[in-house]
């Protein structure tokens, strides 16, 4: 073999020898990138679950009376997804929660009309569940759909909600936005929806319905 034939083959032979460790090292920069991948993915994961395990165990005490399936306060039908809250004033002050979710429950026998809420806040603060959180209600109408509606008791003509109910409102809320990954800017009036004056109060005062967003905002970190 001559010399410029060898000098050749040894020449390919360290290309070849320097490609192969090019190849192992980007093979080997690839395994580290999967790994930290899959760490990532990992914790994220737990952390998810964290969150959801704290949200589930900070759940504001409710008072579960499903309402009874029925095409006038509770069709059974699944929601899309959960995109936003509704927050309405049940127009009838001094009325109890109870007393508002019996009416919904009611209209399966009336039929005086289409009607009802997820929950509906009382004036002590309670908390009654009339409708699955999975389920639509007639509440916010074309966002019946994708939204979790909330009814809230008050005593004053104004609308205006007092400390007990405000202050459960506002947890419920925030607990319902943590568990759905949602945020303040998700929470909205019925009057947002059709223009319909509704919760009152927080129609004829905005200001203090971005207070109520703004305290909805650091309910929420608490789960965070």
């Amino acid at each position: 073999m001559s010399g410029n034939r060898r000098k050749k083959y040894k020449k390919t032979g360290q290309i070849l020898w320097s490609m192969k460790h090019v190849l192992i090292g980007i093979l080997f920069l690839c395994l580290i990138l999967l790994v930290i991948v899959g760490v990532t993915r990992r914790s994220r994961a737990v952390s998810a679950q964290q969150v959801s395990r704290d949200v589930e165990e900070d759940m504001p005490e409710l008072d579960v009376q499903l309402l009874t399936v029925n095409e006038y306060s509770r069709p059974g039908i699944a929601l899309d997804q959960i995109n936003g809250i509704v927050i309405h004033y049940t127009a009838n002050p001094g009325t109890s929660a109870q007393a508002n979710r019996d009416y919904f429950e009611g209209l399966k026998d009336s039929h005086v009309t289409k009607a009802s809420s997820h929950f509906i806040v009382g004036l002590e603060g309670e908390i009654v569940q009339c409708i699955p959180t999975a389920e639509i209600a007639y509440a916010s109408n074309e966002r019946n759909s994708d939204t979790i509606s909330i009814e809230c008791c008050y005593e004053n003509e104004d609308g205006s909600f007092n400390q007990a109910t405000y202050d459960s409102v506002v947890r419920l809320t925030a607990w319902l936005c943590a568990r759905s990954g949602l945020n303040a800017e998700d929470v909205i009036r019925h009057y947002d929806v059709t223009g319909k004056m509704c919760p009152v109060y927080y129609v004829d005062n905005p200001d203090a319905w971005e207070q109520f967003r703004t305290d909805v905002t650091e309910a929420i970190e608490t789960y965070n």
